[in-house]
């Protein structure tokens, strides 16, 4: 019998990136066809798992570092499956009123968002598919919580790289650009060749089998995506070395993934 968090006609026969990372993350919304291939990249490519912890602290520090200069709006797309350090965890904690939109493709990950943020005004989740700008930006929970008249952080974190080029993932950057105003920002990171091609190679492989196939792509073609967007000090940079907490600035960087913070441009 599947647990009652699992919503009905989810495929649990075919492994699934939001529920890949949640047992990445120690998260217990997963299923055994997603666990064992977590297990099977980490034998493949040793350092994968300790890749989504490093992504996840780097999306709490550009949470926080975005409400630090006065964000209170936010929308998170590709949010997977809530765990600790969620972003209206932090969000909320700099500003009780800070409002986020949770969004994802994976229905598991909507139910159970939704399951989390019972009685809390100021945030939701809705399935969307970033392949669909528009479609997201006009869902009536999207519009309901946010005011895209006032600035808002939007926040593609570990997502732009399960895009195919065929997608347009500059175009789709732009469209929401082009939905904000001056004072918003975006925050993204995105897997980049690695030290361990072999590996890497071997986990994007594995991710053919899943609905939502691995695109590694160059730090410069990762800079191109955030046409109309002014990238921000310092950088691109390996994620682990984004503004580390003090404790965590001389370890060694997280070279197999990028990530950075821009503006949105006053002609963007």
């Amino acid at each position: 019998m599947l647990p009652d968090w699992v919503p009905d006609g989810v495929d649990i026969t075919t492994p699934n990136a939001a529920r890949i990372y949640d047992h990445a993350l120690g998260g217990f919304h997963n299923f055994d066809v997603d666990r064992r291939f977590a297990e099977e990249a980490e034998r493949t490519w040793p350092g994968i798992t300790q890749l989504a912890h490093d992504n996840r602290a780097f999306l709490g520090r550009a949470v926080q570092w975005l409400a630090g200069r006065g964000v209170r709006q936010f929308l998170d797309i590709g949010s997977g499956i809530p765990t600790l350090g969620n972003v209206h965890e932090v969000a909320q904690d700099a500003a009780a009123d800070a409002r986020v939109v949770y969004v994802d493709i994976d229905p598991v990950a909507v139910a159970h968002s939704r399951r989390i943020l019972a009685g809390n005004r100021y945030a939701t989740a809705v399935q969307g598919d970033l392949r669909r700008p528009q479609d997201i930006l006009g869902h009536p929970d999207v519009a309901g919580m946010l005011d895209l008249s006032e600035p808002v952080g939007v926040l593609m974190v570990a997502v732009l790289h399960f895009i195919d080029d065929a997608d347009d993932p500059a175009g789709i950057v732009r469209q929401f650009a082009a939905a904000t105003v001056p004072g918003s920002y975006v925050a993204v990171s995105h897997a980049v060749p690695a030290v361990d091609a072999a590996g890497q190679e071997s986990v994007r492989q594995l991710y053919q089998r899943t609905p939502t196939a691995l695109h590694v792509r160059s730090p410069a073609r990762v800079a191109e995506l955030l046409a109309g967007w002014q990238l921000l000090d310092p950088g691109l940079v390996p994620i682990s070395a984004w503004h580390p907490d003090p404790e965590d600035a001389g370890d060694p960087p997280q070279r197999s993934a990028i990530g950075g913070v821009a503006s949105r441009s006053a002609t963007g």
